[in-house]
């Protein structure tokens, strides 16, 4: 059994060289079928791994009180924003002085997206994130100081002049081998002193905490207020088990804080550390499905296309099935030749298919902060989804080659 089927294998790698034109068309039909499917689920599998590992350095056990409204809306089940009360400054420090829950919390705003830091002659582009906070924003979102330090409280109650900058900041500003620490550099029209320096985290998904300035909560809201200005507040639960019987005293002190009737809803909202990843991750199954489509559409132009090389195929070597159907060969032995010839073809073009699909989806990979995958479900898929199209592709053109009259086929010129 063995040596027919390799046989077999022989004489459908010889025909393929014969038609060496056409089968490396069709071959690459099915590769960019297989490559859509593997590609792009690689990338996606990437893309959530990403989006699981940046919000899980926030920390499992954290959660945000902020302002309604401020939540992403992906797809047609996003609804128009209503506009709420923005939690005030007076608000959030008094849920942080009173809040009596073991946990630790912080206050931030954000001042600006879109500020330029400048040393000396360099200044960046002006995309730099400026966020105002207290001594506990380190700990709360995940960030670790590599030199320098932390803010004091002295610091944040009197708005002095300090910032913490990211990583990304220093190798803008900064020649290599140079130490920012101390050094002053302007935000904005505001001169502050270098006391830390984040550890690089990378980006994910657009956003970066290396491309950040961290200043004192007080000094943001003397040199950076503006109309409406709404505060964050985190809150990190010192033990994992205790993290939804944190976020309950927190909703419920809240509200007191908030002075909200028992009858009426939140006008604020809490949102975990994951629950944005969670929504985010949800809404890339529309894109799986889609590249699933794409995928499966390029195949079946690729099993059409395949079945007509495997019917002219049958046609120009209708005279070599006859002398092998008068020399001894069964219908079965014809058509299972026929059968292999196609299955080969798409084997040969989904293994293709899967090596681009791998290094497309591991550029994209590496260009969102992920690790390189070796996606082993789709590769598997691929060889039994390659398998399936051939043994379709080549069932009516076998038949049609075993059917043939071996006088019949003798005579054919």
């Amino acid at each position: 059994m063995k040596l027919l089927i390799r046989e077999n294998v022989r004489v459908a790698l010889s025909s393929i060289r014969s038609q060496l034109l056409r089968t490396i068309l069709t071959i690459l039909i099915i590769a960019l079928g297989i490559m859509a499917l593997v590609g792009i689920l690689t990338a996606i599998d990437a893309i959530k791994f990403s989006i699981s590992s940046n919000f899980q350095r926030m920390g499992a056990n954290s959660f945000t009180i902020r302002n309604k409204g401020m939540n992403v809306h992906v797809g047609k089940g996003g609804k128009r924003p209503k506009n709420y009360k923005t939690i005030s400054f007076r608000e959030a420090m008094a849920f942080k002085e009173d809040f009596r829950f073991p946990a630790v919390v912080s206050v931030m705003t954000y001042a600006s997206q879109t500020s330029t830091v400048k040393y000396g002659d360099k200044k960046t582009n002006p995309n730099i994130g400026i966020v105002g906070t207290d001594e506990n924003y380190l700990l709360t979102s995940g960030f670790d100081v590599d030199k320098g330090r932390n803010f004091v409280p002295g610091e944040i109650t009197s708005g002095a002049h300090v910032v913490i900058v990211g990583s990304e900041i220093v190798d803008l500003l900064f020649t290599p081998g140079e130490d920012p620490l101390e050094k002053v550099i302007s935000i904005g029209n505001g001169k502050y002193r270098i006391i830390g320096i984040l550890k690089e985290k990378g980006s994910g998904m657009g956003f970066s905490g290396d491309r950040r300035c961290i200043l004192p909560i007080n000094n943001t809201r003397q040199y950076f207020s503006r109309p409406n200005e709404s505060f964050t507040i985190t809150v990190q639960a010192l033990r994992s088990s205790d993290l939804e019987k944190s976020i309950d005293e927190a909703r419920g002190f809240f509200r007191s804080i908030r002075k909200i009737p028992v009858s009426e809803e939140d006008n604020f909202e809490i949102a975990k550390s994951d629950s944005l990843a969670e929504m985010l991750i949800s809404n890339i199954s529309y894109v799986t499905m889609a590249a699933t489509l794409i995928g499966f559409i390029t195949l079946l132009g690729a099993a059409v296309g395949l079945m007509n090389i495997m019917l002219v195929s049958v046609t120009e070597r209708t005279r070599e099935i006859g002398i092998r159907k008068a020399t001894g060969a069964t219908s079965q032995l014809i058509r299972n030749q026929f059968l292999i010839e196609a299955i080969v073809v798409c084997q040969l073009g989904g293994i293709l298919g899967i090596v681009l699909g791998i290094l497309i989806g591991n550029l994209i990979s590496v260009a969102v902060g992920g690790p390189f995958i070796i996606p082993w479900i789709w590769i598997i898929a691929g060889v039994i989804i390659c398998f399936f199209v051939g043994l379709a592709s080549g069932i009516y053109p076998a038949m049609r080659a075993a059917k043939l009259d071996p006088i019949d086929a003798l005579r054919y010129e």
